[in-house]
């Protein structure tokens, strides 16, 4: 009986310390592989955007299976550009949609767009993270040349990137990066939001990732493979009156437990979707080796059960 409580009560928590994320962020699943509508499932290329030239988009993503080192899954998603009669096309891939309005790379007809009225186009977003990671290799043709990642948080509003006048006031956060070639290498990206506003009601996230942070910028065949995206959510500060309560971090591959002095006490370590993958007697410091997420730490002490949420980063 005590198990199915406890199992009742851990699922419980993880209702109420859910963080939400961004659907399908490892790339792990894929729609029409090898068509020429291949796109990653929640993600959108060229081939299912809007706008008057809509019906010119080619392939620009696939499946790729090179993934990062430590990676616990097998796909990344590869985006690349392509240049049509001296014209480049950067690649591009949203969680919103893309908009073909002309054939000049840079005109304003050009844009990616929340469809909040549309599951297939939008991401809810009703929370606010403090950064996103996501772990790149971004390989473009030429010296000097930088990818872009640009993160929009935004209220119930079909907002555009880039942004255009009327999509202003509906900004909530944004948090955006260029960056270099990796040299071959994968890289882990970590960027800080920055709430400036003038909205103050998080609902949707409009996410994008280019090879080119210049529309029409760059090489065709310059590409990025992208994977493991993360929205980190860091606890709020330590209410110093509240000094002497139990806590626990993690830091240099050990979780350390502070004011946790029940040394009969038995702990389970968790993932975030509820598998169990550490258990034993509690001391005050354990050693994990665990990979970047969001893990919860339970453990039964005088009589009653206790959850609390850490992140690896």
């Amino acid at each position: 009986m005590r198990n199915k409580l406890l199992y009742t009560f851990l699922l419980s928590s993880f209702a109420i310390f859910s963080q939400q994320q961004i659907g399908n962020s490892g790339f792990e699943q894929w729609d029409n592989v090898g068509a020429p509508n291949e796109e990653p499932s929640n993600w959108n290329s060229f081939k299912t955007g809007s706008g008057s030239f809509a019906s010119f988009g080619s392939k620009q993503i696939e499946q790729s299976t090179d993934v990062r080192s430590g990676s616990a899954g097998t796909y990344s998603s590869r985006v690349y550009s392509v240049s049509t009669f001296g014209i480049i096309a950067n690649g591009n891939m949203t969680i919103g949609r893309i908009n073909m309005g002309s054939t000049t790379p840079s005109a304003p007809e050009n844009y990616n767009y929340s469809v909040v009225s549309d599951t297939n186009f939008s991401e809810p977003l009703t929370q606010s993270p403090d950064s996103i990671v996501f772990w790149v290799k971004y390989t473009p043709v030429s010296a000097g040349e930088e990818a872009r990642m640009k993160a929009a948080i935004h209220d119930d509003y079909e907002f555009r990137d880039p942004i255009d006048a009327a999509s202003t006031s509906h900004l909530v956060a944004t948090a955006e990066l260029n960056y270099a070639s990796t040299a071959g290498n994968w890289e882990r990206k970590s960027v800080p939001f920055t709430y400036s506003g003038p909205s103050t009601t998080p609902e949707f996230i409009l996410l994008t990732f280019t090879t080119n942070k210049t529309a029409g910028g760059g090489d065709g065949n310059d590409e990025v493979l992208i994977d493991d995206i993360e929205l980190i959510y860091n606890p709020a500060e330590i209410d110093h009156n509240e000094i002497d309560k139990p806590s626990i971090y993690f830091t240099n591959q050990n979780l350390i437990l502070n004011n946790i002095n029940d040394l009969d006490a038995f702990y389970t370590i968790y993932t975030a979707n509820g598998s169990q993958i550490k258990q034993g007697k509690i001391k005050n410091h354990i050693n994990c080796n665990l990979k970047p997420g969001i893990y919860y730490f339970q453990y039964f002490s005088q009589g009653r059960d206790t959850v609390m949420k850490f992140f690896v980063n």
